[in-house]
C-alpha cells in the first residue's frame, strides 16, 4: 500500500490503483472507478468534504470552483494518484 501525503490528511492505495488513474489522456473515468472502491471512498468519507475543499484551495482552486463535493472527491483522488506515481518514478531513478 502506498500513501499520498497532503497537508491535512493522507490517502492510501496500491500502486496499481494509482497507475490506473494517472496516465496520459483523460483520466476521469478511471478516477470515478477508483471512487467506487470502498477502500478509497471510505477514506474520503472519514476525511470529509471540508478538509478536501481546504486541501484543494491549497492547490490553487478557488472557492467558487469547489461547490461540488463529488467533483472535489475526483480532484483529490486524481491528485493522489499523480503524487504516488511521481514518487514511484523518483524512487526508480
Amino acid at each position: 500500500m502506498e500513501v499520498a501525503y497532503f497537508d491535512y490528511f493522507e490517502i492510501s492505495m496500491t500502486l496499481e490503483q494509482a497507475a490506473s488513474a494517472s496516465h496520459a489522456g483523460d483520466c476521469e473515468q478511471d478516477v470515478v472507478a477508483l471512487l467506487e472502491l470502498p477502500e478509497i471512498s471510505d477514506q474520503l468519507d472519514l476525511i470529509g468534504p471540508d478538509l478536501i475543499k481546504k486541501e484543494l484551495l491549497e492547490f490553487g482552486w478557488i472557492q467558487e470552483e469547489l461547490n461540488d463535493e463529488e467533483l472535489n472527491r475526483r480532484r483529490i483522488v486524481w491528485l493522489a494518484t499523480g503524487s504516488l506515481m511521481s514518487s514511484h518514478r523518483d524512487r526508480l531513478l
